[in-house]
């Protein structure tokens, strides 16, 4: 078994397809098969379950992915060290949606102009997705919007934002200097999807309280809830940063959500087994002093 073995082998795990593993890897798909077969047969076990075009990994898959993960970390750490990839590579960083839309670009900005040498691939995505990435070495830092509930991963606060109240200039609730968390329980609600921050904060404030929400609207895209709420179609529940310039020029108003602050952590988070680098570590002073 071969450190190329490894890679093809976790490719093919992570994608559950050979023919998307290949592409992931730029390999042709014969030599992504036969990398996996080369190892079923020399250690005599079965990696995969083959039913139709979709592979299911076997309980020897799962333990091998398991224990291969850290040792494409180590390897990858020797070859920085080698290779003085800390002066002229890669940070991978991820970022909430909001941070994405709202912080990030301003941070990759700064970095690149003050490290010349380095290149940061950014993924936008929600909570779940970003802490699944960090425990499977897909990416190296992420900003989030709280803690995330793993015990594998560190975090450190860099900040804080509150979620608020957004609906058309003309709805009943823009009347009130604030909303209350009864009012939002009577009213159509516009949410991101499960597995965001902004919508799991709300939930827990509206399950401690015993009300029900009326949901009408979800999804990934926070532009689409703010254009739904400036149709008056319902009411979204957003992070104040997000929505702040929209409601500056009237396309919608917001309002805090009284006797709720509804506040979230901002978060750098990263595996407690990752090898932080000297630029990581530029990076996240940058964000220390950056993010608000």
């Amino acid at each position: 078994m071969t450190i190329r073995h490894l890679r093809i082998f976790v490719e093919v795990y992570r994608q559950e397809n050979v023919t998307h593993a290949a592409e992931e890897l730029h390999m042709t798909q014969p030599a992504v098969t036969r990398a996996v077969r080369e190892l079923e047969q020399y250690y005599g076990v079965r990696l995969f379950e083959r039913m139709y075009r979709h592979l299911s990994p076997t309980e020897a898959g799962r333990r091998l992915y398991s224990q291969a993960l850290p040792l494409l970390d180590n390897f990858d750490r020797i070859e920085i060290g080698l290779r003085d990839w800390d002066a002229l590579g890669v940070i991978r960083v991820g970022a909430t949606v909001t941070l994405g839309g709202t912080v990030l670009p301003s941070l990759v900005r700064q970095f690149a102009a003050q490290n010349p040498g380095m290149e940061l691939r950014v993924t936008v995505a929600n909570g779940d997705t970003l802490t699944a990435a960090l425990c499977e070495n897909r990416l190296d830092l992420a900003l989030m919007e709280s803690v995330p509930a793993n015990p594998d991963l560190r975090t450190e606060k860099i900040g804080s934002d509150s979620l608020c109240a957004i609906m058309a200039p003309d709805d009943p609730l823009a009347a009130g200097t604030a909303v209350t968390l009864e009012q939002l329980s009577g009213v159509p609600l516009l949410v991101r999807e499960w597995g965001s921050t902004a919508r799991a904060v709300l939930q827990n404030a509206m399950v401690q309280q015993g009300l029900p929400m009326s949901i009408a609207w979800e999804s990934i895209s926070t532009e689409a809830l703010l254009r739904a709420a400036a149709e008056g179609l319902g009411v979204a529940v957003l992070p104040e940063s997000r929505v702040r310039e929209d409601a500056a020029v009237g396309t919608v108003c917001l309002r805090p959500i009284a006797g709720h602050a509804l506040q979230r952590t901002r978060v750098a988070a990263w595996h407690k087994e990752k090898y932080l680098t000297a630029s990581m570590q530029r990076f996240l002073e940058l964000c220390r002093r950056k993010v608000e």
